[in-house]
């Protein structure tokens, strides 16, 4: 509603500055506590600021590009980045508060307001894209050697962006005078609530963020746990999934994780291997001796190995039992597979050509028969026709 009143607040009007002729009298009219004069200044203010700013905006960052062109990675790249990602409120916000100040200082103190929010709006934005951007040059340098930093990068943005957020929006309600002690201590008193019902998900948690840390495995490591095993296909913020041998997907807590005995297999620089073999009793004193000998040769022969030692290790119950240990160069369980054949088969073959058997489970008994005791009697036979034992009588 128009009026033709002072202005409340006190401020000067331009009419009291200008002296209008009678026929712009009408310009002093009072509308929402500043007088017609000054919202037409305030419009004129506006239409030339916006665009001024965002020209200003667009000159300084293609600046920054240049310089960042020559100079690649440094703090002119990110800074040029934030800049063309500047949003329009932002510039409208700060263009209305230049225009309001030829309002007086109560729109002066409402446009103040909002521009500061919309700022906070924007410091918001930017952060999260400076996280971004560290993050990404991060990615950059560790994707190739740590399959897991994908993982990593995915949580510490996730915790930096949270922090971020949380410090614009507890400014944001200090700019507008909310007390945030109170709202502080209610969080507070709040946040031990929620953490006590959620525990076991805040358990799984921070074990994540130890395994994101720590890495005592990343993705594409083969692993061990308990009675399962399987590739690590995903490091989450509450579970880990695993690939099983099988086929199926393993699907494991985080803290249940790292409260178990894990045996990664990735890491494994060498394959420790120790075999057994037994060759039968007969097997003569010199060939015997000749055995380790042949063990050793037929090792260092075959793909990705390197002997360690070869003994005749002990008198089994049916066999003579030889004991072989030897380390694959490559730790991955298939070359090792191929490798342990290669080594079966060729010594087969020279044991085969030294004239030795491979033993295999036998049992011979022996039996001790005592004469005195084992006497066995019969009856004797009468020979056909005889008439032995018969008594003849005779007439006379």
């Amino acid at each position: 509603m128009i009026q033709e009143t002072d202005d409340p607040s006190g401020a000067p009007s331009l009419g009291d500055l200008i002296q209008l002729p009678e026929s712009l009298a009408f310009l002093e009219w009072q509308f929402l506590g500043a007088s017609l004069l000054n919202w037409g200044v305030a419009v004129v203010v506006l239409m030339v600021a916006h665009p001024l700013f965002n020209v200003a905006i667009r000159i300084v960052a293609g600046r920054l590009e240049a310089l960042s062109r020559r100079t690649p990675g440094r703090v002119d790249e990110i800074a040029a980045l934030l800049l063309r990602k500047t949003k329009g409120f932002v510039v409208l916000a700060l263009a209305l508060w230049v225009a309001s100040l030829t309002l007086g200082p109560v729109w002066a103190g409402r446009m103040a307001i909002l521009a500061k929010l919309a700022v906070l709006a924007q410091g918001g934005l930017w952060g999260a894209d400076v996280v971004s951007w560290f993050l990404q040059r991060y990615r950059d340098r560790q994707i190739e050697d740590d399959p897991g930093a994908a993982t990593a990068i995915g949580a510490m943005g996730f915790l930096a962006r949270l922090v971020v957020w949380s410090i614009i929006v507890l400014t944001a309600l200090s700019v507008m005078d909310f007390e945030i002690g109170p709202a502080l201590a209610g969080l507070g008193v709040g946040g031990i609530a929620v953490a006590l019902a959620v525990q076991n998900i805040l358990g799984d948690l921070f074990a994540s963020l130890s395994i994101i840390f720590d890495r005592p495995f990343v993705i594409g490591d083969f692993i061990i746990v308990g009675d399962h095993m399987g590739t690590v296909e995903h490091v989450g913020l509450k579970t880990t999934r695993i690939r099983s041998l099988s086929g199926e997907q393993l699907i494991f807590g985080n803290s249940d994780l790292l409260s178990s005995r894990v045996r990664n297999f990735k890491r494994m620089e060498e394959r420790r291997i120790l075999f057994t073999f037994g060759v039968q009793y007969d097997t003569g004193h010199e060939k015997l001796r000749q055995i380790p000998g042949i063990v050793e040769e037929v090792i260092e022969a075959a793909d990705n190995s390197r002997f360690d030692r070869a003994h005749f290790a002990e008198f089994g119950d049916s066999s003579l039992e030889f004991e072989a240990v030897y380390f694959m160069t490559v730790p991955d369980f298939p070359s090792y597979r191929d490798t342990q054949e290669q080594i079966n088969l060729e010594l087969y073959r020279r044991l085969q050509e030294l004239g030795v058997s491979f033993a295999f489970p036998t049992r011979t008994l022996h039996l001790h028969v005592d004469s005195a005791d084992a006497e066995i009697r019969t009856a004797p036979v009468p020979e056909e026709g005889s008439a032995s034992g018969d008594r003849v009588a005779t007439g006379g």
